[in-house]
């Protein structure tokens, strides 16, 4: 190495050993990374990993002048940063010696007097323990070639175990080994001179290494299966699409043989149902039932399956419209359907209600629709913040959340920026799909993960979990985002009104050994049991804090609600933290703390199931002097009822992918608007780019619903290829 002059090639200490012949160079890495008198002017590209060849040689001219203060020979080009500190060294001679060197921001190197150091209590210092990599012992004591957790009491490290995890897990994956803490245990090995290399792991860089985890099961396996194709017969993006248990993944269905949805995710086979019914966590799921169940006494079964003959409907069909024939609507010589033109406009806006009957949704349900429109417009505030700048956001969908933590880090990336995303097997695709369509396919995916991830516990309703690190991204609600839906209102209510000030209730607890713990104080019916239960739980409640003088039968609520507090609030404190300050992002924080209830709406809901009368009232429809004479917009809104009803290919959910390139309605609603053009065309076209849908003017209703058919499922056919 022209730097240290040595010739050992140790990638591990001293970084990859290259030698360029055109330069006539070899250098280690690290040695060219920490020396003082260098910096990266270049490219990546560039010269050698961003080092021009002239400054290499100037440093290494540099260096030829500087004695080593340990090895006593030329060429020490690392010197400590302290300023009066006037030590040099070769890299090499620093390792050995105990110096400090630091891979980040200005790469500084401390000497073997100055180096950080860190700060142990009389405690913690004596004894030894295990390393927690390597299992050896471990003296717990201030040395350079130990170091502590800084997140975990009891976990220590030799020095070298940590640089070879490092190395192995890189950035992605480097955390304690005890309590998977990120963000501050990073930071704390980064400060002590532990080398992070900016890349995925190891294990995921081997080629085909999860091969055998790509083998989906698809088979259906109802007992009636009602697919003429076949029990193997699979095709996505249709009611033939293949769901597996949710539970178990080695059972199937097809969506028409279970009468499922599109978008419902949640199925689970008879099998798995069987055993959460005999441990008594099974709870009744309407529509995503196995038809496998014999009835065996004559009574309805839950698990009964559908008849052959139900159509598969979209959802919000419970909605029934008076209007069921596009010949009905034609003939209706008032037509009440028809846009209406406002003066103020050169748009007219059409809408189903006077062929409705009075709603049946709840009032409960009503005042959630409200809800959600007045956070439309509060969210639209928020986006006001959002500027012109881009920043391009390239995605793995398979690997979505790493790649999204990945783009978030970017120097450049500011949630203020216009986001644009890039799919990494969507180079064909148009700009339009790339600013769009891609956009929210990609919050989709991301909020899917978030959702089924570790990082939030429960069922339908879901909690912070311990495990969870690094910030909230529902800063995407601003971009466009889809709502999470899932927030446990004891979460929600810690975000906005604080941790100190909710009371938890059991069914938060998503540990079931815990959550039997509870109900077993809980419902203890007499003081003996009770303190028998309590001796029982003894180590669980010492560990929690909860451990107190049963003296009366009474004390178990005292003693449920400390485990509660514990487990479900102040054991996730410093994730809740971490949480609430991503949510702080462009101000949705504030604003989910001036306006609760509303916020709630769509944290805590799922999103509104899409209707017929719904897509008529996203769409205004621009006028045109031939929209009368065909009646197209009687045709788009008979069109739409055939969709709800059952009586099409496509779902609703469809439609909006077609014109959108989102499945759901944004909080924050769509920018520009949808609309609707009349054209004399051949098939419908969906401009993302303007999300306008144009609709082809023709003079009977069935060409009409041809046309549509045929290009909305061409056209998704060949997006999901």
């Amino acid at each position: 190495c022209v730097l240290c002059g040595r010739t050992e090639d140790c990638p591990e200490k001293y970084g990859e050993k290259k030698t360029y012949v055109e330069y006539n160079l070899t250098v280690h890495y690290y040695c060219l990374l920490m020396s003082s008198g260098i910096w990266q002017r270049g490219e990546e590209g560039e010269g050698i990993d961003g080092f021009l060849i002239t400054d290499i040689r100037k440093e290494v001219n540099r260096a030829a002048k500087l004695k080593c203060n340990i090895c006593k020979r030329k060429g020490a080009s690392i010197g400590c940063v302290v300023p009066k500190c006037k030590r040099g060294y070769h890299f090499p001679c620093g390792l050995q010696k105990g110096c400090i060197f630091q891979f980040m921001e200005d790469f500084r190197s401390y000497c073997w007097e100055h180096k950080p150091v860190q700060k142990l209590t009389h405690n913690e210092c004596g004894g030894t323990s295990q390393c927690t990599i390597c299992l050896d012992l471990v003296e717990q004591l201030p040395m350079h070639g130990v170091l502590k957790s800084p997140c975990c009491k009891n976990a220590w490290f030799h020095r070298d175990c940590l640089q070879y995890q490092a190395l192995s897990a890189g950035i992605f994956f480097f955390r304690c080994t005890v309590c998977n803490n990120m963000e501050k245990f990073q930071k704390e090995m980064l400060r002590m001179g532990i080398h992070i290399p900016e890349r995925d792991a190891s294990w995921e860089l081997e080629e085909n290494a999860y091969q055998d985890l790509l083998q989906c099961y698809q088979h259906c396996d109802i007992r009636r299966c009602l697919c003429k194709k076949g029990r193997d017969y699979h095709e996505p993006d249709s009611k033939w699409e293949i769901k597996r248990c949710q539970c178990c993944g080695s059972r199937g269905t097809h969506l028409a043989c279970s009468s499922m949805k599109s978008w419902e995710e949640n199925w689970e086979c008879l099998e798995c149902r069987n055993i959460f019914a005999k441990s008594g966590k099974y709870r009744k799921r309407s529509k995503c039932s196995l038809a496998t169940s014999d009835k065996t006494d004559g009574t309805p079964s839950l698990l009964e399956e559908p008849s052959p003959k139900c159509p598969r409907q979209s959802p919000g069909s419970r909605h029934n419209f008076l209007l069921q024939s596009p010949k009905i609507l034609c003939q209706i010589n008032s037509s009440p359907c028809l846009p209406i033109e406002h003066p103020a406009s050169n748009r007219m806006t059409m809408s189903l209600s006077p062929l409705m009957p009075n709603s049946n949704c709840s009032q409960r349900k009503n005042h959630l629709r409200m809800q959600r429109r007045e956070v439309s417009n509060v969210l639209k505030e928020l986006k006001l913040q959002i500027n012109t700048k881009t920043t391009r956001l390239n995605i793995n969908a398979e690997n979505i959340w790493h790649s999204a933590l990945k783009g978030f880090r970017q120097r450049n990336f500011s949630p203020t920026n216009t986001i644009e995303v890039m799919f990494a097997n969507s180079k064909s695709r148009s700009k339009a799909d790339t600013s769009t369509a891609s956009k929210y396919r990609f919050f989709h995916l991301l909020m899917l993960h978030l959702q089924n991830s570790p990082l939030f516990e429960g069922s339908s309703v879901k909690n912070l979990s311990f495990d969870f690190q690094g910030n909230s991204t529902l800063f995407s609600l601003v971009h466009g985002g889809p709502p999470p839906g899932f927030f446990s209102k004891t979460l929600f209510n810690c975000l906005v009104y604080g941790p100190e000030n909710v009371k938890p209730a059991l069914e938060d607890v998503a540990d079931v050994d815990v959550a039997k713990t509870i109900k077993m104080i809980k419902y203890a019916n007499s003081l003996s049991s009770l303190q028998s239960t309590v001796r029982d739980c003894y180590e669980f409640l010492a560990a929690a804090g909860c451990l107190r003088p049963v003296t009366d039968l009474c004390d178990k609520d005292v003693l449920v609600n400390d485990i509660l507090s514990h487990h479900v609030i102040k054991r996730i404190l410093s994730p809740l933290e971490s949480f609430s300050q991503g949510l702080r992002t462009l101000g949705v924080l504030e604003k989910m703390q001036m306006h609760p209830d509303l916020f709630s709406s769509i944290m805590c809901h799922k999103p509104e199931r899409l209707s017929a009368k719904i897509v008529c009232d996203l769409f205004t429809i621009h006028p045109s002097s031939n929209v009368k004479k065909c009646e197209g917009a009687n045709f788009w809104m008979a069109y739409l009822q055939d969709v709800e009803s059952g009586e099409s290919l496509v779902t609703l959910e469809d439609i909006l992918v077609f014109v959108t390139g989102s499945s759901s309605i944004p909080p924050v609603g769509f920018d520009p608007e949808p609309t609707i053009k009349f054209f004399d065309r051949s098939y419908p076209v969906g401009n993302r780019l303007f999300n306008c849908l144009e609709l082809p003017i023709t003079r009977t209703y069935e060409k009409f619903k041809n046309k549509m058919e045929f290009s909305i499922r061409n056209t998704l056919r060949l997006e999901n290829k």
